[in-house]
This record gives structure tokens, C-alpha cells and sequence, in this order.
């Protein structure tokens, strides 16, 4: 019983000692509560930014590499370089006065900053700032003698580091500018095949993490970044630069000539491997530097567009281009409008570049077996309009193939009508009109609101459709529809990278040419090639001056005016292949409202093409066939292009020569008219050409028609400022309401 009692008083006695404590514990506690209030009251924002200043210098994201752009040869078309910020840690270069203006010396002398505001800058923040960024984005070369200045044994230069990053570079300039597309300041890619493989160019960035150890030591720990892939486009640089060369050249021509401006609207050119959908090259004008994207002198000669994107009537000039700049809404229209790829982005009516798919409609349905002939006395009416020719003479009777040759649009619409309605749409479809290639570039427009179905196309429009005016397309949609036309009928996907390729230069993914569909047979095919052959080296042939000196090409011209009719603004082009017996590429070169007059002249479109040729076929090493002219000769000595005749070049030329009289003439096949198939009872057979007739006005090498003053062209009687292409125009408003003319 004593030892309870012992047990309960050493308890009472404990637990007056536990209160003692706890209230020694609580007061302790309170005391050092006040103590942190006090703190963070009076000195809070100070520690705060001592404590963000020092995660900063402890902790440092480590920059990728974004995967390098190259051409099909290898050639660097965009690359990364390592560029550095100069970072200043005011507290390091605070600690000892003699570190100061040894620091201010190095910093202006290599660097060339500013003493004055550093040291402003290091007076009030010397005791808190660890992160204070310099100078941004110098080269290596820049900065390696601030590098060495802080590495001698010795140096006071103190409080000085370096944060590495990369900055995109394009060796070329405007080189291919609007394929590749370029970067934000943030590493994304915009346009071209920057944004399309941005999430392939893109890596992983890494982390370099500080920590104090329990020796109070800073120590490290890394995690590297993951550089980016690269891509190996199928451009061919070189003939990309032949290209841009002559677009510009082009420009240099015209600009400032009808109006001030550029030489027109737009041009813009694609030359494609026609058996594989691969793009050897794309470009169009005006062009803009890469390196330097934002300069508004790139903009000087285009169209001025409003805030909400609408073209005015004005001009870019040195004179209105710094008012740009004052409005954000106005300088993001006209720099987008400068940096969307014309190729890919920008819709149009096609013109008599369509006829050919016209025909092959026709005669791969059944319709037409491509030997009628059709009369034409300079138009056609049709619904309530009377809808005309190219030539307003009238043509008399052709057969298809010289309604190509000619570019007849009565011989079309002809055609068109003995197809229908519901196997023209069906064939559109089929040729991919109105649909995306779906190329590997960003910004491809879709077209399918102003392309006809067989339920809103009416007989007018079926007319209007069959040589190209009425429905909308763009450049690479032709294009790729057009290679399947002289191919044998096989439509490839366009595209512009063959290749990924890792960081170590290990391929990660070829990409093979990607056959969709088959739009014709291989025969149909090649009737749409003899036809088209005779475009070019026929009598009355509208594209003679496409043909490169020494080579026998394919092809198709044409013009469509633009919106709203009688404008007299066309957008002129042509269409064609080389070479012509053996299709390797196919080249499109597009005019839109060249600053001339008259603007509704195809040869804008063909000499484009005639001096493209003439370089990049010995380029490609594809040999001439062709007898040369002195003339001709001359030119190429002049162009330093050597003549690339085959070893066996006399029986190559006289074989070439056979074939050409078979299939280049058009009698194949052709000649002959189907009895019955396609004529008009009581129309006389023969047709007079009164233009040929006409004087020639030896300044512009045009005929005249005496009784109006017009121009005339001598060859085909087109009648050049009428509101038809090579003179076809539609009467009816648009497709569907909607504006077709080139935006």
C-alpha cells in the first residue's frame, strides 16, 4: 500500500514537471513565431528574391537541338546553331571590391556592354541578384575572348557566366522560303515544313538541377536534353535556285511597269517527279528572308491589305510601308499574306490547263473516243449565253486533238456535252479537284465549296467548267492531278520529304512514294500525251514558246480572267512535261495579273518555263533530241549550258524524229474523223483565218486587226483584252456564289 502511495506522488510530481515543460515549450514557440513575422515583415521581399535568384543560378534547363532541314543532296537548308547569353551574378562580383572594374573592363572591351548601366545595375542589386541576362544570342566567336578572360589563372573577372541556347539559321536566305517555313522565337515552327514536322524537328529539353550537399557544398545533377530529328526534303537546291532565279528575273521585268508594284500579283512555279508525286521544286515571288522574316521591305510591291485582310487599291511603296508598322492588325495581314505559300494556299480558276482533263473525262468514260470533230464559228450558246472562244473568228472544224492544239473552248464545251453532267463532276472527284493532296506542307487550302457537284452544276456551268473558268483549284491540286494525266494514269500523294534521319545520322523512317488511285488507263493516258505534244510543236500550237532549245516538251497553256468579268486581269499559265516521249518531271508555272498589258498573254507563262528548262534538263541529265538553230546555239554558249547530246545522238535524233512524226503529230488516232461522230450537218468544212492576214505591229511582234485597232495573236487569232480566255471567260457569276478569282 506504501509503494502505491510512492508510485502516485512520483506521478503528481511528473506531471507538474511535463507542464513546467510544455509551457517552456509553448512560450519557446511563440517567441520564435514573432521572431519569423518579424522577419518576413521587414525583410521578406528581400529574401524572396534572394531565394528566386538562387533557383535560378542552381537550376538551368538545358537547351535541344531542332533537327536540321536538308535538301535531297545533303545540302543544309535549316539548321541550329549554338548561340549564348551572357549572365551576370551581381552577388559574386559584390563580394570583393576588386572584382568590379576588372569585371566592367572585360564586359565592354570583348563584349561591348555598357559599363555605365552594369554597374548601376550591380550598385542596387549586389546583394540579392544571381541572374541578370546581359547580352542575348552571341556567337561563339563573339563571346570566346570573355571566355578566356575568365578562365586565366587569376582573373578578377568574377560574377560572369554563360547560358547556352540555339538559335535557327537558313544558309540560304530566301531559299526555298516558303517550303521551309521558319521559327517563333520560341523554338515552334510556323509555316512550310517547320510547322508540318515541327513535333519530328522538335527534341526534349533537359535540366541541370543545384542542391547543397551536407557539407553545405553545391552540387549537380544532369539530365540531358534530347536533340530533335532531322528531315531530307526531295528538293533538288540547285534547281530550286533555277527557279527562284527566273521568277525573279520575271519580276525585274514588269514591276513598276503598268502600275507600280511587283512584275504581278503572284507568281509561282512546282516541278515534280511525275512517277513518284516527289517535288524537286516549289517556289513563287515575291520571296522573303528567313533569317530575318519581319523586315517590312519584303513587303514593298505587293498588294496593300486592310486589318481584316481585303485587298485596296493601293500599292506597298517606301512611302506607306511605315504606317504598317503602326497598326499590329494591318502588319499581320500583309507579313501573312507575304509568308503563305502561293503554291499550296492561294485558290484560282485554272483556265485551258484543264482541257486535258476534259478530254481524258471524256474518253476514259466512253463518252467520246477522242476522234470527233466539232465545228466553231467563235461561240456557243448554251442556256441563255452566248459563251465564246478563244478565238472570235471561229476555228471551223477541229478534232480534239486541235481543239487542244488550239485551245478551242466551243471544242470543249463539245466535249463536255457528250460527257454529262454526272461523269464530269464524278472525274473532278477523281482528279482530286476540290479535295487536299494532302502534301506535307502547312497552310494547304481545301477547295470543295467551289468546285461543282452533279447536284448545282447546271448546263452553263458544265460549259464553263470545261475549259477551266467557274470552279476553283490550287496549284498543287492541278499539278498533281495533271502528272497522273501523262504518267499512264497513277495519281502519287505529293510530297516533300523522302526521309528522318536521327541525331547520330541514323535513318528513322523512309518515306516511299504513296500511290493513291489510278484516274485513267495507261491508253487513255497516252492519247492525253500526243495530244498535249501537239500543244507544243503543232502549226497552230498555243505553247511553242515553252520549248527549251534542243528538247521536245508536252504541255498545255492557259488563261482564266478573274473576278468580277470585263476586268481585263487574268491569271495566265502553263502546264507540261519533259521529256515528251519519255515524261520524267512535269513543271507548272502560274501568272496571276502580270503588271503588263495586255495581261491575258500565255507566253508570260511559257518563256518562264523555256528558260527553266533550258537549265535544269542538262542538269538532270536528261539529253536534247532536238536539232539546234545558230540562234540556239548561240543562247546556250551565252548560258554556259553545255549541249547534252546522247552518245548515239545521230540515230537517237532520227529515232526521235520517226517517233516524233507518229506521236507528236497527233495522226495517230486523230486524224481521222469518226463518221458522223460529233459534226454538225450544213456547216461548211473550211474556215478562213482572216488574222493571219492582219499586219504584225513590229514593237510587240502582235497582229492588228485593221477594222478594230485590237491586238491579235498571229498564231491563234485569240483577241487579246476580251473577256475570254486565250479567251475564256464564263458568263455566270462564280461557282455557287463564291468568287473564283485568284485571293
Amino acid at each position: 500500500m506504501s509503494n502505491n502511495r510512492k508510485n502516485s506522488k512520483f506521478t503528481i510530481k511528473m506531471q507538474k514537471k511535463l507542464v513546467v515543460l510544455f509551457i517552456l515549450v509553448l512560450l519557446a514557440f511563440v517567441g520564435l513565431s514573432y521572431q519569423l513575422f518579424s522577419i518576413t515583415r521587414d525583410n521578406g521581399e528581400q529574401y524572396k528574391k534572394q531565394v528566386l535568384s538562387q533557383q535560378k543560378y542552381d537550376s538551368v534547363t538545358l537547351p535541344y537541338k531542332r533537327g536540321s532541314i536538308l535538301d535531297a543532296n545533303g545540302s543544309i537548308l535549316a539548321s541550329s546553331e549554338k548561340v549564348y547569353n551572357v549572365i551576370l551574378d551581381a552577388v559574386a562580383v559584390s563580394e570583393k571590391e576588386e572584382y568590379l572594374e576588372p569585371t566592367l573592363e572585360a564586359l565592354r572591351t570583348q563584349v561591348g556592354i555598357d559599363s555605365s548601366s552594369v554597374r548601376s545595375y550591380i550598385a542596387a542589386n549586389g546583394e540579392t541578384s544571381r541572374y541578370y541576362v546581359l547580352a542575348k544570342r552571341k556567337e561563339y566567336e563573339q563571346i570566346q575572348g570573355l571566355m578566356e578572360l575568365i578562365n586565366e589563372e587569376g582573373s578578377l573577372v568574377k560574377g560572369i557566366w554563360f547560358e547556352e541556347e540555339y538559335r535557327r539559321s537558313y544558309p540560304g536566305g530566301s531559299l526555298a522560303c516558303d517550303v521551309i517555313g521558319f521559327t517563333t522565337n520560341d523554338n515552334v515552327g510556323s509555316y512550310g515544313l517547320e510547322e508540318y514536322y515541327n513535333d519530328v524537328l522538335s527534341g526534349t529539353t533537359g535540366r541541370e538541377y543545384g542542391y547543397m550537399n551536407d557539407d553545405a557544398t553545391l552540387e549537380r545533377t544532369t539530365i540531358p536534353a534530347e536533340d530533335g530529328n532531322s528531315i531530307v526534303t526531295t528538293i533538288d537546291a540547285n534547281i530550286q535556285s533555277i527557279v527562284e532565279k527566273y521568277l525573279k528575273k520575271f519580276d525585274e521585268q514588269y514591276r513598276n511597269n503598268r502600275h507600280e508594284g511587283n512584275g504581278a500579283n503572284n507568281t509561282g512555279c512546282i516541278i515534280m517527279d511525275v512517277n513518284s508525286g516527289e517535288v524537286l521544286a516549289m517556289a513563287s515571288y515575291p520571296t522573303f528572308d528567313l533569317n530575318d522574316v519581319r523586315n517590312m521591305d519584303a513587303l514593298i510591291g505587293m498588294r496593300l491589305l486592310d486589318a481584316e485582310g481585303k485587298k485596296t487599291e493601293e500599292y506597298i511603296n517606301e512611302e506607306n510601308l511605315s504606317t504598317l508598322a503602326q497598326d499590329p492588325n494591318v502588319m499581320y495581314q500583309n507579313l501573312n499574306a507575304l509568308w503563305k505559300n502561293f503554291c499550296i494556299s492561294d485558290t484560282y480558276e485554272p483556265g485551258s490547263v484543264s482541257k486535258p482533263f476534259t478530254v481524258a473525262a471524256g474518253i476514259e468514260s466512253g463518252s467520246i473516243t477522242g476522234n470527233e470533230s466539232y465545228y466553231c464559228e467563235g461561240e456557243l450558246h448554251v442556256g441563255d449565253h452566248d459563251i465564246a472562244c478563244h478565238n472570235t473568228f471561229g476555228d471551223g472544224y477541229l478534232t480534239v486533238t486541235e481543239g487542244i492544239e488550239r485551245s478551242c473552248n466551243v471544242n470543249m464545251m463539245y466535249v463536255a456535252m457528250a460527257t454529262g453532267v454526272d461523269t464530269f463532276t464524278e472525274f473532278q472527284h477523281i482528279f482530286n479537284l476540290g479535295l487536299k493532296t494532302n502534301i506535307d506542307l502547312a497552310g494547304e487550302s481545301r477547295t470543295a465549296s467551289l468546285v461543282y457537284s452533279k447536284d448545282t452544276m447546271g448546263p452553263t456551268d458544265l460549259a464553263t467548267n470545261s475549259f477551266g473558268q467557274g470552279y476553283n483549284a490550287t496549284m498543287i491540286q492541278m499539278m498533281a492531278g495533271f502528272c497522273s494525266l501523262i504518267n499512264g494514269g497513277y495519281y502519287y500523294e505529293p510530297h516533300m520529304v523522302k526521309k528522318i534521319v536521327s541525331p547520330s545520322g541514323a535513318t528513322v523512317q523512309n518515306i516511299e512514294p504513296r500511290l493513291l488511285k489510278q484516274t485513267i488507263s495507261e491508253t487513255t493516258s497516252a492519247r492525253i500525251r500526243q495530244m498535249c505534244n501537239q500543244v507544243v510543236v503543232g502549226e497552230n500550237g498555243t505553247g511553242k514558246t515553252a520549248r527549251p532549245a534542243g528538247y521536245m516538251i508536252g504541255g498545255k497553256t492557259g488563261t482564266a480572267e478573274t473576278l468580277p468579268r470585263g476586268n481585263n486581269e487574268y491569271v495566265v499559265s502553263f502546264m507540261g512535261y519533259a521529256p515528251a516521249d519519255d515524261p520524267q518531271i512535269a513543271i507548272y508555272v502560274v501568272v496571276d495579273r502580270a503588271n503588263n498589258w495586255p495581261q491575258d498573254d500565255a507566253k508570260y507563262a511559257t518563256r518562264i518555263v523555256r528558260n527553266i528548262l533550258t537549265e535544269v534538263l542538262p542538269y538532270m541529265g536528261i539529253f536534247m533530241t532536238e536539232e539546234l538553230s545558230e540562234k540556239e546555239i548561240a543562247e546556250l554558249e551565252e548560258l554556259q549550258i553545255e549541249i547534252m547530246t546522247p552518245p548515239e545522238s545521230e540515230e537517237t535524233q532520227e529515232d526521235a524524229k520517226e517517233e516524233g512524226s507518229v506521236e507528236g503529230s497527233g495522226q495517230e488516232g486523230t486524224g481521222e474523223e469518226t463518221e458522223g461522230a460529233g459534226t454538225q450537218e450544213g456547216v461548211p468544212e473550211e474556215k478562213s483565218e482572216p488574222w493571219k492576214e492582219f499586219p504584225i505591229d513590229p514593237a510587240t511582234g502582235y497582229a492588228v486587226d485593221p477594222s478594230t485597232g485590237d491586238y491579235v495573236d498571229p498564231i491563234t487569232g485569240y483577241v487579246y483584252g476580251s473577256s475570254f480566255e486565250e479567251g475564256e471567260s464564263e458568263p455566270s457569276a462564280g461557282n455557287n456564289g463564291e468568287e473564283g478569282q485568284t485571293e
